[in-house]
């Protein structure tokens, strides 16, 4: 697939010299993600492509080149515009024009989004609010038609559920590319008839294919990649990103407020002769994070700090995702290629200077140059959490023994650090019908009810190793289906957190001692606000230092400790509004064992 020009024929005279270029880059330290050579040049670009670099390399003469503005980058670097290639924009906790307002001043000019969070909530209606909402901005993003919603049929209930008719519908859309992360691996290798249908129909039309492959190897991998994703951001250590791109995969090195995994990828594939199967992204990054230390430019940066080579760790973030996703005239520097650049004063500190994105100069030091239009959504709107009337009672864990001891089976965490779980039994006591946990410190329950108006569907289990030492937690962001999850141990403070989320229209929220303690409100969908980002920083971080206060304390963001805890495609125990599931089985297990 290729970017075409407005102006084919302008193109090529701007090129040739017989026209003057919109806008010349002069005296540019051009960093080749081809060969990967620095030289000083300048850059000439006509109707947002590049036209011509004329250099100082191999004896030739770097010739001016005429133009009707020019830009002195005065010896900086110029690298390609940065791509971000595996997003959630939702995750941001922004809507997509208020993402775009924060990240374009850091370098990134192009996002490949699978919008599947929103999917679970609003099914297409959704995705195209996503499409729509994203255009006409001064960056790109490509949306992906998610391909597993919800994640794992049968396993949870979700606002919606997609077959192979709604991804024909958005694949029509302009900007949808490609098939979303296809996290139901299991359903790959089992050949389940929903992933055999929807993976033929993006085949047959020739779309990328991004895929969701945890801990796969020898011949589970092998069968996944015959399925036909070519990509996974779920690798977490040396091992596993060596594997598969061994095997031909791309592997998304990935950078997010969860799950910091591109130290552990860089260290085992960095040796590699050849690294054109290495990408970099983002995957769920909250605003406060990206104000604080940065979006794509942060994830180079990191890399480099790892032990990538400079110029590696750039087209990682640039070319390579470019070829991942099949475009192939952009995330270089080169004549027919779309002309989104990124000035820097130094390779390694990547501290953005300027920002052109289709041959505009968009952010200069940190600001935003070209406005964002604020337009409005009638989907924004909408209330999306849709909870039949709660009573004390549905917090309880009912037994099906009055007194006495019982055997349970528990999702217990490996650490703070990781969303892996695993099922472990255990004993529990019971007193007049109902578990109690109140000799048990460490031991929680965990509800998700259904959010989504459709079903009246709610399930309790029991967690050991989440974290927190009192209060009750809850969030509408419970990946992927987003229903309404509380951990908690008082089922009076459980209670206040669910009113409180219910009377948001979505959000986080924590009590403690009875009282709600602290709340974030994310009235879009239950995952996102209309409020900028310095605004969401601020209640944000109020936040985690509550939840830091009541013990997570090892994770270096607890705010998004609760939202895997019903996610179904992450080993091995997980919750859902069905109840207690084993992932690597794909069913659902009791909670009992008497």
């Amino acid at each position: 697939m290729k970017i075409l020009p407005k102006d084919k024929k302008g193109l090529i005279e701007a090129a040739i010299g017989k026209r003057p270029c919109d806008l010349v880059i002069r005296n540019a330290n051009i960093v080749n993600v081809f060969t990967g050579e620095i030289y000083n040049g300048n850059i000439g670009i006509y109707d947002g492509f590049i036209t011509h670099i004329s250099a100082d390399i191999d004896n030739s003469i770097k010739e001016d080149i005429e133009a009707k503005d020019y830009y002195d980058a005065k010896g900086k670097y110029v690298i390609p515009g940065l791509i971000d290639s595996h997003i959630h924009i939702e995750s941001t906790l922004m809507t997509p024009r208020g993402f775009a307002r924060e990240v374009i001043p850091y370098g990134t000019t192009t996002v490949v989004t699978d919008p599947h969070e929103i999917a679970n909530v609003h099914g297409v209606r959704g995705i195209k609010y996503m499409h729509d909402s994203s255009e006409d901005l001064p960056m790109r993003q490509y949306v992906l038609a998610p391909s597993c919603v919800p994640a794992v049929l049968g396993l949870e209930n979700a606002g919606a559920e997609f077959f192979v008719e709604e991804i024909e519908e958005m694949l029509n859309l302009d900007r949808v590319i490609g098939l979303g992360e296809v996290m139901d691996f299991i359903g790959v290798i089992e050949n389940s008839d929903r992933m055999v249908s929807i993976l033929e129909e993006a085949e047959k039309r020739g779309s990328f294919i991004q895929g969701h492959a945890p801990f796969l190897n020898g011949r589970m991998l092998s069968a996944y990649l015959c399925g036909g994703a070519t990509t996974c951001h779920e690798s977490r250590t040396s091992q596993e990103a060596r594997d598969k791109i061994r095997n031909g995969m791309y592997v998304d090195a990935r950078e997010s407020s969860i799950s910091k995994n591109v130290t552990d990828i860089v260290k085992g594939v960095k040796n590699f002769a050849y690294l054109d199967n290495l990408t970099l992204c983002t995957d769920d990054r909250e605003a406060d994070e990206i104000l604080k230390n940065g979006h794509m430019n942060d994830v180079v940066r990191r890399a480099i700090k790892a032990g990538l080579n400079p110029i590696d760790a750039v087209r990682s973030a640039t070319i390579n995702s470019a070829r991942e996703i099949g475009i192939t005239n952009l995330g270089a520097i080169a004549p027919g290629y779309v002309a989104d650049l990124v000035v820097l004063d130094d390779l390694e500190d990547m501290l953005v200077k300027t920002v052109i994105f289709q041959g505009e100069i968009v952010a200069e030091d940190g600001v935003l140059l070209k406005a964002i239009e604020d337009k409005k959504y009638d989907i924004e709107l909408e209330n999306s959490v849709h909870v039949d009337k709660l009573s004390l009672e549905d917090f309880k864990l009912k037994a099906p023994i009055e007194n006495g001891q019982i055997k349970v089976n528990v999702i217990r965490y490996n650490s703070q650090a990781s969303s892996s779980t695993e099922i472990i039994e255990e004993v529990v006591e019971v007193e007049n019908g109902y578990v109690t946990l109140k000799d048990n410190d460490d031991l929680r329950f965990v509800i998700v009810i259904n959010r989504h108006g459709k079903l009246n569907t709610k399930s309790i289990g029991l967690v050991r190793g989440f974290g927190i030492n009192k209060g009750a937690l809850g969030s509408t962001i419970s990946h992927d289906s987003h229903n309404l999850t509380i951990v908690y141990k008082d089922i009076n403070e459980a209670f206040k957190v669910a009113k409180d989320l219910i009377s948001m229209g979505g959000g986080i929220s924590c009590a403690i001692d009875g009282e709600i303690k602290e709340h974030i409100q994310l009235e879009v969908a239950g995952l996102m606000t209309t409020k900028s980002a310095s605004e969401i920083a601020v209640v944000a971080e109020k936040m985690k230092e509550i939840l830091r206060g009541i013990g997570l304390t090892e994770i270096k963001n607890p705010l998004l400790r609760i939202v895997t805890l019903a996610l179904p495609v992450i080993p091995e125990g997980k919750m859902s509004d069905l109840g207690l599931i084993n992932v690597n089985k794909k069913e659902i297990v009791s909670i009992f064992n008497n």
